[in-house]
C-alpha cells in the first residue's frame, strides 16, 4: 500500500506543482499584458538609449504619439509609467488623486531631503507638513491684502533697480530672483533682504545651481544608477550646496528661538517653533528641527524659482512680440493710469490676464511635473499599475494638448480670450498641477505674477540690446530641472 501511495502521490504532486507554476506564469503574463505598453528596453540600461537626457520631456512627448496617453518607459532598472494629454492627466490627478498621491522615491531627492519637508516627503510626514504650511501661509496673508502690500513694496524696489540701469542692457536673473524670493522670505523669516546682501545672493546662487544640476544628464544617470555615484560627481555638488543652505536656515531659526514670543509668532519659523513646543508633550516626529530646515528650504526654493523664471519668460516674450507688449501697456494705461496696479484691477484687464496665463502655458516651467507614485495597486484606463510605481504626469502634454489649444506651440494670448475680448478660463491650464499634490503656493504665485508683471509693464518698454532684432531672440529653454529662459540681456526703457 505504501509503495502504491508513493508511486502515485509523487507524480500527482509533480503535476499539481506544474499546474500551479503554469497558473503563476499565466498570471504574470496577464499582469504584464495589462501593464502599460512602451518601447522595448535593453538589458540593464532599459530605454536609456532613446532618452534625450537634456530634455527628457521631449522624448516622452514623442513616445506618447506612438504608445498613447498612458505608456511605460524603463529608466535603467526601474519601470516608470507616463501619463500624457489633458483627459488622462486630469483623470489620474482628480478622480484617482489618492491612488496617485504619493511622491516617488527619486535617489537625488531622497539624499537631499531624507523624506523631510513638504515637496519630496512621504505619507504622514507630507500630510502633516502640507496642513501646517497651508494654514500658516494663509495666516500670514497668502491670498489676502496683507501679502499684496508686501508684494507691491517689493515691486517698487524692483522698479527702482531696473531704473538704475538707465535704459542700458543688463541681465535680469539675479535681481528678479532676489525680488521674488523676498516675498516668500517675508513669510518664512519675517524680513526682507537688500538686493546687494552677499549672504542672500549666495543662497540664491546655491538654489539656482542646484536647480540646473538636478535637471542635468549626470543627475538623470545618478537617479537611474545610484551605485555609479562615485563616477558622477554632480550629486556631490548638489549635496554640498544643500549643506550650505541648511546651515544658513539652522542659524536663522536658532536666532528665532532666542527672540520669538509664542503668543506673537511673526513668521513661519516662529509658528513652527510654537507647534514644536506644543507637540513635545506627545511626539516630535513631525515638528523636528530636521523637518523645519527641509520645509523652509522647500518653500524658499519653490517660492522663488518657478515664479521668477515665469517673469523672466514674460519679459523675453514681450520683447519677442512687441505688438503684444503694446496692447498690455495700453490696457494698463487705460485701467490703472499712473496708480499702483492692484489685484482688484485684474478683472478689468482681460488682455493682460490672458497674456500672463499664456506666458505660463508657453513657458512650461515644470514639463514633467514632480514625479508621483501609486499608493496602492491601481486599475487605470484598463491598465494595471502596481503599488509603488513611479508615475510621471507630463504637464507639457497638457499645456500643449492639440485638442485643447488652437495653436499649442505658438505664443498666443487669444487662447484665453473670447471673441468679444473677455478672459476665459481653460480647464487644460494646469501649470500648478492638480489633486492632493498640487502646488501649495498657487494663490501666492498668481498674485505675484500679476503684480510684478503689471508694475514693470506700467513703467517700462522692454527691448533687446542694440543691434539685436526681436525676431532673433532665442526662445529655446535652458537645461535644468525647470525650463528657464536662456541667459540674455534686455533694456528697460522708461515709458514717457
Amino acid at each position: 500500500m505504501s509503495a502504491f501511495d508513493s508511486s502515485v502521490i509523487v507524480p500527482i504532486l509533480s503535476l499539481l506543482l506544474l499546474f500551479l507554476l503554469n497558473i503563476k506564469i499565466f498570471m504574470t503574463k496577464a499582469s504584464k499584458q495589462h501593464f502599460p505598453p512602451g518601447p522595448r528596453p535593453l538589458p540593464i540600461i532599459g530605454n536609456l538609449h532613446i532618452l534625450n537626457l537634456k530634455r527628457p520631456y521631449q522624448t516622452m512627448l514623442e513616445l506618447s504619439q506612438k504608445y498613447g496617453s498612458i505608456y511605460s518607459i524603463q529608466m535603467g532598472p526601474k519601470k516608470v509609467v507616463v501619463l500624457s494629454g489633458y483627459e488622462t492627466v486630469k483623470d489620474a490627478l482628480v478622480s484617482y488623486g489618492d491612488q496617485f498621491g504619493e511622491r516617488s522615491q527619486v535617489p537625488i531627492f531622497e539624499r537631499l531631503f531624507e523624506g523631510k519637508g513638504i515637496v519630496f516627503s512621504h505619507g504622514e510626514t507630507w500630510r502633516t507638513m502640507r496642513r501646517f504650511s497651508l494654514t500658516t501661509l494663509r495666516n500670514f496673508g497668502m491670498g489676502k491684502r496683507l501679502i499684496e502690500d508686501t508684494i507691491i513694496e517689493e515691486c517698487q524696489h524692483l522698479v527702482r533697480s531696473f531704473e538704475s540701469h538707465r535704459g542700458k542692457p543688463f541681465e535680469v536673473t539675479t535681481v528678479m530672483n532676489a525680488s521674488v524670493a523676498n516675498v516668500i522670505v517675508s513669510v518664512l523669516l519675517g524680513k526682507r533682504f537688500d538686493y546687494q546682501d552677499t549672504q542672500f545672493l549666495r543662497l540664491l546662487t546655491l538654489i539656482g545651481e542646484n536647480v540646473k544640476l538636478v535637471g542635468s544628464p549626470r543627475i538623470a544617470l545618478f537617479n537611474m544608477f545610484p551605485v555609479l555615484g562615485f563616477l558622477l560627481k554632480s550629486h556631490k555638488t548638489v549635496l554640498k550646496n544643500r549643506d550650505e543652505l541648511f546651515a544658513f536656515i539652522r542659524m536663522t531659526f536658532l536666532d528665532h528661538q532666542h527672540k520669538f514670543d509664542k503668543n506673537d509668532p511673526r513668521s513661519l519659523i516662529d509658528a513652527f517653533l510654537v507647534r514644536q513646543q506644543e507637540e513635545k508633550r506627545t511626539s516630535t516626529a513631525y515638528f523636528s528641527d530636521e523637518n523645519l530646515v527641509a520645509l523652509v528650504s522647500n518653500l524658499f526654493a519653490a517660492g522663488t524659482e518657478t515664479t521668477a523664471s515665469t517673469l523672466r519668460w514674460a519679459l523675453l516674450l514681450m520683447m519677442r512680440y512687441p505688438e503684444v507688449q503694446k496692447k498690455v501697456c495700453d490696457e494698463i494705461t487705460k485701467v490703472v493710469g499712473s496708480a499702483q496696479p492692484r489685484i482688484a484691477h485684474r478683472t478689468q484687464m482681460p488682455y493682460t490676464d490672458a497674456v500672463i496665463h499664456e506666458v505660463q502655458r508657453f513657458a512650461n516651467i515644470l514639463p514633467t511635473s514632480l514625479p508621483h507614485a501609486t499608493t496602492t495597486d491601481v486599475m487605470f484606463k484598463n491598465y494595471y499599475i502596481p503599488k509603488g510605481t513611479e508615475v510621471i504626469t507630463l504637464l507639457t502634454s497638457v499645456l500643449r494638448d492639440q485638442t485643447q489649444w488652437e495653436k499649442p506651440d505658438t505664443f498666443n494670448p487669444e487662447h484665453f480670450l473670447s471673441s468679444t475680448g473677455k478672459f476665459i478660463k481653460k480647464e487644460a491650464f494646469m501649470p500648478f498641477s492638480l489633486g492632493p499634490r498640487m502646488c501649495a503656493g498657487e494663490s501666492l504665485a498668481k498674485m505675484e505674477l500679476f503684480l510684478f508683471f503689471t508694475s514693470l509693464m506700467q513703467k517700462f518698454t522692454f527691448q533687446p540690446p542694440p543691434r539685436v532684432s526681436h525676431l532673433d531672440l532665442d526662445l529655446t529653454p535652458d537645461i535644468g530641472f525647470t525650463t528657464r529662459p536662456m541667459p540674455h540681456k534686455l533694456r528697460a526703457v522708461l515709458r514717457a
